[in-house]
């Protein structure tokens, strides 16, 4: 049986939320089978909890918010796409502020965090949603258009393109993609940074957002050039950081996906309303589990390594 997961024992971290600059500690918490993913705001009056799943999603402007009632947390796609790269299916996210902390601005400290708290599987089989048609979504005309769309595949493949037409962008890699069968998610995924121009802090400051955001959580870049001093971490970190952010937006599904996603300029909307497309029509998916996990695709029934 090809086993759901969770953490062998609780991890904390404390950082600031990339746009509410406010100082925020996160516990990460087994969960029982079939839990889900659980966001507990810990910090109100009484605690929330908030379930992950595509209908929670309230808020997609520059991250995916959930939220229950008046209660929400911001940014959770790089959590979620740690927790996706890593096959984590159940887990309690104790937070005692609105927003999830940046960290570094990538998914790799949180893959750090459940690596060092262990994976364990359960007595449980892990239920993945298989896609069984094409679903697509589609915004804009001419050279705003922008689209994400899922077909069948055994297994879990994003492909993913981007168009900034800006210098330090054009010169690297565009496009990317990115099969769980062959790579490796901390090795190859993890660690590229979220990105944003100075042109647009002020603007972003003016409006509540980015007062968390610096050198050490982006890659800043101006009209020409990034700002960083080290540079990128890959040779085509930008497209690869839409790819985290993908990850993490789909795994909002409440489960793994087997598909074949492909996208070009989609963001958190897009990716949101593409799952609801999909859960909109019920002949275009299954739930399904491996009894035998050699059935199973490839990359799913191993636990990842660290890097």
């Amino acid at each position: 049986m090809l086993a759901q997961r969770t953490l062998k024992t609780l991890t904390r971290a404390v950082g600031v939320g990339l746009h509410s600059g406010q100082r925020v500690e996160l516990t990460l918490r087994p969960a029982p089978p079939d839990t889900g993913i659980v966001f507990r705001r810990v910090d109100l009056p009484e605690p929330v909890d908030i379930p992950v799943c595509a209908e929670a999603v309230t808020d997609t402007r520059l991250a995916s918010t959930i939220s229950v009632g008046q209660a929400k947390v911001l940014t959770i796609e790089h959590l979620m796409s740690a927790c996706a790269g890593l096959g984590i299916d159940n887990l309690y996210v104790d937070i005692d502020a609105e927003e999830v902390p940046i960290l570094d601005g990538s998914a790799s400290s949180f893959v750090f965090l459940l690596q060092s708290a262990g994976v364990t599987e359960q007595a449980a089989a892990k239920r993945f949603i298989r896609v069984l048609k094409p679903v697509q979504v589609t915004q804009g005309e001419g050279d705003a258009t922008k689209w994400a769309r899922l077909e069948p595949y055994h297994g879990y493949r994003l492909s993913f393109e981007i168009d900034f037409h800006h210098p330090a962008v054009d010169n690297t890699g565009q496009q990317v993609v990115f099969d769980m069968s062959v790579g490796t998610y901390a090795r190859d995924i993890a660690r590229a940074r979220t990105f944003g121009f100075t042109k647009d802090v002020e603007m972003l400051r003016a409006n509540g957002l980015a007062l968390g955001g610096g050198l050490d959580n982006a890659i800043v870049m101006d009209d020409y050039k990034v700002l960083n001093s080290g540079g990128l971490r890959y040779d085509d970190e930008f497209v690869k950081h839409k790819i985290l952010d993908a990850m993490g937006d789909l795994y909002i599904v409440g489960k793994p996906l087997l598909a074949s996603y492909s996208a070009f300029r989609s963001g958190h909307a897009l990716n949101n309303l593409l799952l609801r497309q999909l859960l909109s029509q019920p002949d275009a998916y299954e739930v399904v589990t491996f009894e035998n996990a050699a059935l199973a695709p490839k990359g799913f029934a191993a636990l990842q390594p660290a890097w």
